[in-house]
């Protein structure tokens, strides 16, 4: 027996270093670290002179922060979805590891501070187009998912909005630029989305997902927009050269990853295949990082 008056502590039911990492696991590491590199490419390719260090480093720390918490509010969101789908159920909230208010705190903490942290130390427009990023991502993507097929043009927004906040972070203002480079990131979020839902589309369809391979069974307006994308994509990927903002090298490069994208495209159009979808996937993967540093290497 406990003797009177004496308090009876609960012991500690969850490891700590287990939370730690369930809280890292909700900001989505890998999307953190794509939005952090297009995000530096677009400083890279805006600068007119020396790099600031020291304003780098903030926007990469500001970046980092906005973008973890945002992607940590989308899983505090989607947690229902996720549970009745095969692919998330076992993220840190369906699987019941964290708290909803946990993860409602966190990824609203590091939100407001990675955007607050922008506006002191590297600018009021960069830290608005941040704000402009997560307002889209969480409160018109998240939700339209459920609803239209139209969710992937609408999620394609906020998705190629980080190279511009790199952009106005080196001029403090937009310019041909910085949309040239949100149309590449755009355009190529539509192939690379609509590969993933064509190789989970029974998964999505299980969780009331509205993404297009879903509502298009025989697959035939799927595969003629990833054809039409990676075609847009093959064009507005030109325009660095053709602005000035890149050389001959980048668009002899461009023109060769453009032409095989498209082509792979076009393969899985002619004849569809979940293994086809999985090589468009794996292209779009590829595609991205390597377009990207011809574009750093090769800068006007």
């Amino acid at each position: 027996m406990t003797p009177p008056g004496e308090v009876i502590v609960a012991p500690l039911v969850r490891d700590r270093r287990q939370v730690l990492t369930d809280l890292v696991a909700l900001t989505k590491p890998r999307v953190v670290l794509m939005v952090l590199v297009t995000t530096l490419v677009g400083y890279y390719v805006g600068l007119t002179g020396a790099p600031d260090w020291v304003r780098l480093l903030h926007l990469a720390l500001g970046t980092v922060l906005a973008a973890g918490g945002t992607l940590a509010l989308n899983q505090y969101w989607e947690r229902d979805v996720d549970a009745r789908m095969e692919r998330t159920r076992a993220r840190p909230l369906p699987d019941g590891r964290l708290m909803p208010l946990e993860a409602l705190v966190f990824g609203g903490s590091i939100t407001a501070a990675g955007i607050v942290y922008l506006a002191a130390f590297v600018g009021v427009p960069a830290a608005t187009v941040t704000l402009a990023t997560f307002a889209l991502y969480l409160f018109a993507y998240t939700p339209l998912k459920l609803r239209t097929s139209l969710c992937t043009i609408v999620g394609a927004v906020p998705g190629a909005l980080p190279p511009v906040t790199g952009w106005v972070a080196a001029r403090d203002e937009l310019g041909v630029g910085a949309w040239i480079l949100f149309g590449i990131l755009f355009l190529w979020q539509l192939p690379h989305t609509l590969a993933i839902g064509r190789l989970y589309r029974d998964d999505y369809a299980r969780a009331g997902v509205r993404l297009l391979p879903v509502i298009d069974p025989h697959g035939t307006s799927t595969e003629r927009q990833i054809v039409t994308g990676c075609l847009a994509l093959l064009g507005v990927s030109l325009l660095p050269t053709l602005t000035g903002l890149a050389g001959g090298v980048y668009f002899a490069g461009a023109l060769t990853l453009g032409l095989a994208f498209v082509a792979l495209g076009a393969r899985q159009a002619l004849a569809p295949s979940v293994s086809g979808a999985r090589r468009v996937l794996l292209a779009s993967l590829l595609y991205l990082p390597a377009l990207l540093t011809l574009l750093a290497l090769d800068k006007a």
